[in-house]
């Protein structure tokens, strides 16, 4: 009987060892954890967004780095497959806003006891408390060292041990030291689907506000002598949160996969009415102002904004907060209706990667066979999961790219 070690215990790696050992194998999945799944356990803050409802295209808009790698993937192994599997072993599912996939109960251990049902169910067995300390090459299988325990013999190895986000959950980035000792580039890793740090101060004195139904767009640093209007890189409606460091949230972790690569001196710029056009919103602040003529400008706005925010908006706008409605000119106002259309910040760089909720990098995937995720150099080594260089927005879709490469990995070893 064909054997599988399979390296990580995580959504990719149980996934992989479950379909491993549907196809025959004996397998092993092996993790340094006390328990499988620990990183699976915080996603979507404890709930696990399982995966997204949107249809192959839209979902591949949705992988913003290396996308097309995926095509065979999610071709064989996609959300419904997911889902199926996680409700056959009692979890009901539910969709939210967004095309999102949660259990009903909103808790993720439902989902790691399903998943490991279904590994047990086909044989894998699992390995916990026993961290990978190195895998060779032997003959035509590995020899995998496991500290404080014998060595053991693969006929296959499946590397599926995470990226560098989260390390207190396992994922140190060994597995990127494991691909590299057999000849794989490694894209340098960086964080994503991460708080943005911003040059401003502004946003830091509002730490803890929350904006909902905003539009936030971001933008590129533009290149030197580039004097076209850029166009916005990523823009959605949603949610969005001030912090002691700058801006957090949905909206603004979804953008920071769009600036990923390069996210020094790139802009963001919040619209905080998108539900009125600049004349619209021109005509309700002239009718508040006619209700306040005789207020300050930041007392008048009251009913537009919450407190905290107004003067920044003004500040943004270059009006003083203390003017009176009756001094404010036509200028002034329109300056304000601008502002609050586009209040713009500027990025200075990301949180550390161990803030991030998934890595940018990994295994090159060039070198990796797409439809089977065997390592192009090395006969028998497979990746799944975040270890590759491939990643996506929130909303379910990360994990999609490690049931769907997992499952590719898992099938291909058997064979």
């Amino acid at each position: 009987m064909k054997s599988v070690g399979v390296i990580g215990a995580g959504a990719a790696g149980l996934i992989a060892g479950a379909f491993a050992s549907r196809g025959g194998c004996r397998v092993e999945i092996i993790d340094r954890n006390e328990k499988a799944g620990k990183k699976l356990f915080l996603t979507g803050k404890g709930r696990c967004n399982i995966t997204n409802s949107a249809d192959r295209d839209e979902f591949l808009r949705a992988i913003v780095h290396n996308g097309r790698f995926l095509y065979s993937a999610f071709e064989a192994f996609f959300n419904t497959d997911i889902i199926n599997i996680i409700s056959a072993y009692g979890v009901d599912i539910k969709l939210e806003r967004g095309g999102r996939y949660f259990p009903k109960s909103d808790k993720s251990s439902d989902v790691i006891r399903a998943l490991l049902a279904f590994a047990s169910k086909n044989g894998a067995g699992l390995l916990l408390n026993s961290r990978v300390t190195g895998i060779e090459k032997q003959g035509e299988g590995f020899i995998v060292r496991i500290e404080n325990q014998p060595e053991r013999y693969y006929d296959a190895v499946i590397l599926a041990a995470g990226g560098r986000s989260y390390p207190s959950t396992g994922s140190t980035g060994d597995g990127y030291g494991f691909a590299a000792h057999f000849g794989h580039t490694i894209i340098e890793p960086r964080p994503s689907l991460i708080p943005l740090v911003t040059e401003e101060n502004w946003p830091r004195e509002l730490m803890g506000l929350s904006l909902r139904n905003v539009t936030l767009r971001a933008y590129k640093r533009a290149k030197p002598n580039d004097k076209r209007k850029p166009k916005p890189v990523y823009e959605e409606l949603g949610e969005m949160l001030f912090t002691h460091f700058g801006v957090s949230g949905p909206l603004v972790l979804s953008a920071s996969a769009f600036l990923a690569d390069d996210p020094v001196g790139a802009r963001l710029e919040v619209d905080l009415k998108p539900g009125l056009t600049k004349e619209q919103l021109d005509s309700r602040m002239l009718r508040d102002f006619e209700r306040f003529k005789h207020k300050q400008v930041q007392n008048a706005m009251t009913d537009l904004l919450p407190q905290r925010l107004i003067s920044k908006v003004l500040l943004a706008a270059g009006v003083d907060a203390g003017i009176s409605i009756d001094e404010l000119t036509r200028e002034d106002r329109l300056a304000i209706v601008s502002a609050l259309k586009c209040l713009p910040m500027t990025i200075s760089g990301t949180r550390p990667i161990d803030e991030a909720i998934i890595t940018r990098g990994g295994v090159a995937v060039k070198e990796v066979n797409p439809s089977t995720m065997e390592s192009k150099l090395v006969p028998g080594l497979y990746f799944a999961g975040e270890l590759l260089d491939v990643d996506g927005c929130t909303g379910g879709y990360n994990l999609q790219i490690a049931w769907s490469t997992g499952a590719a990995a898992g099938r291909a070893a058997a064979e």
